[in-house]
């Protein structure tokens, strides 16, 4: 059957198991050159140590107490930080949507996938190239009981007659109009309610189980980690307001909630608090607000009333992140608002725009609701929208970060599996083939790889969202911070040591402060055309005001008439082929904000470019000797993103 998966053999997996313990010695051997061979920017940046509480402001480190040496033991921690990359949004069969569109690898395959071994998708056997270091399975809270009746043989409920009709949909259409019938007319009105099929709670906490097992069996501390997570997929009236809950440890409710037993965001937010006085320990990733419909940053709560202090507190204490992108485009900006920002036009996803009634709006993109946020931390005292960035997929493969633009072959199944689904086809409900991107990479700067330090690192914001290569993106600020650091090395030991990382806050302060930022290419990938900062400030009549800086950049190019000249393109359309003939492989500087009000609330992020590399549909035309389409970019300019620092007066 077309986009049926199927499963690896027993004989294979005993095969890989094998494979597997010889990569962990040879990673592990690997590690310790790298860690003994590169700058410390390159890998370094420090942390809470692993079972101290979440900080919300990173500890200053003295630089007299560090060493930028390998530790004794390799995989010890690191003070200064390394940078882990990783997924945290996927989902597979568990997932109902994902389900029904062939998906059949389970949350156990995508650990195995992420941390290099093969799967089946669409049928044919899939292995990424460099295993993660991390990835949180995020399947939905909703109708997980229901696919645990489906999935297995014994469980209640699973010999129903509609259930029976899902294991054995087969055509495209057929099965849209089922989910749409079952699940869409429900789960994206106000007052979803369980399908006919829905067994009872057991079944629920029988799916939940078998997720959080798979976590805990292939969580490696030091090598791998595996997140116990779930999604909660509130849409009301079609309006995209779903969080990603990410466990710190194995310490997790008996069961998940979903959007059927918890309508609104703030009641997910009671009852996290109400699991936290328990001894859970949890953040919400609230993603994809390109497709919100005005409602991620609002300016009053779900029943209509102003937001307050203590709504801030609460989003503030539960939602410290953000997903800067992911397969259904890009939430940062978009080109239709920033037409200042010569790079807004970048996976910009304007189909979403032609199911459930979504209109795109400023505010359904991050740089605003960062701008908004300011604004009531001046009314309030508190931000409610201060989110770092990081990145995930939102694949319905069961592949973790899949993301590489020169095999992409979609994320849905069939729906988006064959080159004609992606130049022609949608993915019902919600985009058009030739408009998804590849999704987005998360990255994290923690002392190790152990839940708690990725954990830990996450709730302080010391976090960076790629959107697909795996660059290395930091910053820090301070007023003392030197503005010329020798080095790599030097600017992160200076920027703990007397400034603040990303995801920090700077305290008031009568003078300018300074910015340090630095980036390294991905090894495998493309160089670097520049970073800029985004400054955001609100005035002191409330309007809310931005600006674009270009830091540093390569090819000594001179700007001419305040604006930096293009890098190049080097791409081969006929081939899909570029060259690293431009750009740079590492970049870094400074800039120091002349125009800096002492009494402004302000927040300021970097943003790294690649050099132009061919889009994954340039990719997809080439190898099926299709003609490139008009109608989407050619080329595109892969890019990083780090989590701002914000200025309180």
């Amino acid at each position: 059957m077309v986009g049926a998966f199927n499963f690896v053999s027993a004989w294979n997996n005993s095969l890989v198991t094998g494979r597997v313990a010889m990569r962990k010695i040879i990673m592990t051997i690997s590690r310790s050159l790298i860690i003994f061979s590169m700058a410390a920017g390159t890998m370094l940046t420090g942390a809470c140590k692993p079972g101290e509480e979440p900080q919300e402001k990173a500890e200053k480190v003295p630089v007299e107490a560090v060493s930028i040496e390998p530790a004794p033991q390799a995989d010890g921690p690191n003070p200064l930080r390394s940078a882990y990359f990783g997924e945290t949004h996927v989902h597979t069969a568990f997932s109902l949507d994902a389900y029904i569109a062939g998906t059949r690898l389970r949350p156990e395959d995508a650990y195995r996938y992420a941390k290099g071994e093969t799967v089946r998708v669409n049928g044919q056997p899939y292995t990424r190239s460099r295993p993660l270091d991390f990835t949180a399975v995020t399947d939905h809270a909703e109708y997980l009981g229901e696919m645990y009746s489906t999935l297995y043989e014994e469980a209640p409920g699973h010999d129903q007659e509609l259930l029976d009709q899902l294991r054995n949909l087969t055509d495209i259409e057929e099965r849209q109009q089922w989910f749409i019938k079952y699940v869409v007319s429900s789960n994206r009105s106000s007052t979803p309610q369980h399908p006919p099929f829905f067994a009872g709670d057991e079944t629920v906490k029988s799916a939940w189980q078998i997720a959080i097992d798979a976590a805990e069996e292939h969580n490696d501390p030091g090598q791998f980690t595996a997140f116990v997570a779930f999604e909660w997929s509130g849409a009301p009236n079609g309006g995209n307001l779903h969080r990603n809950i990410i466990y710190r440890d194995a310490n997790v409710p008996n069961q998940p909630m979903s959007y059927i037993d918890i309508n609104r965001e703030d009641q997910l937010w009671e009852w996290m608090r109400e699991q936290e006085a328990q001894g859970s320990k949890a953040l919400a990733i609230p993603h994809n607000s390109n497709a919100s419909k005005g409602m991620m940053f609002p300016d009053t709560k779900a029943n209509g009333d102003p937001i307050d202090l203590e709504y801030a507190q609460t989003r503030q204490h539960f939602e410290p992140l953000f997903e800067m992108m992911q397969v259904k485009g890009n939430s940062e900006v978009h080109r239709s608002f920033w037409s200042a920002d010569e790079f807004a036009d970048f996976e910009n996803a304007d189909s979403i725009q032609n199911s459930s009634d979504r209109t795109f709006s400023k505010r359904d993109f991050v740089r605003e609701g960062l701008k908004i946020g300011l604004g009531f931390e001046q009314q309030l005292g508190v931000n409610p929208y201060k989110l770092g960035f990081i990145g995930g997929t939102d694949s319905h493969n069961g592949t973790p970060s899949a993301v590489a633009e020169d095999t992409f072959t979609g994320q849905h199944g069939p729906e988006d599996g064959t080159v004609e689904r992606r130049r022609s086809g949608n993915v019902s409900g919600w985009i058009d083939g030739k408009d998804l991107s590849i999704g987005s990479l998360a990255g994290v700067w923690a002392t190790e790889n152990t839940r708690a330090a990725l954990f830990d690192a996450m709730k302080r914001r010391e976090t960076f969202a790629t959107s697909g290569p795996r660059i290395r993106i930091r910053m820090f600020g301070g007023v003392d911070l030197p503005g010329d650091p020798a080095d790599a090395d030097q600017l992160v030991r200076q920027g703990y040591e007397i400034g603040k990382p990303m995801g920090s806050d700077l305290e008031a302060a009568g003078s300018p402060p300074t910015f340090t930022v630095w980036a390294m290419k991905d090894p495998d990938g493309a160089n670097l055309d520049r970073i800029q900062i985004i400054k955001g400030w609100v005035e002191t009549d409330g309007a809310l005001q931005e600006k674009i800086v270009d830091v540093t950049w390569s090819d000594q190019r001179q700007p001419v008439d305040g604006k930096l000249p293009p890098v190049g393109n080097t791409v081969d359309l006929s081939t899909a082929h570029y060259t690293n003939d431009i750009g740079a492989t590492e970049l870094m500087g400074s800039w120091t904000d002349d125009d800096f009000d002492p009494g402004q609330h302000a927040f300021y992020y970097a943003r790294v470019l690649e050099i132009p590399t061919p889009r994954w549909s340039t990719y997809d035309a080439v190898r099926n000797q299709l003609p490139l389409m008009d109608d989407v970019q050619a080329t595109i300019q892969e890019r990083a993103w780090g989590s701002p620092i914000w200025y309180r007066p």
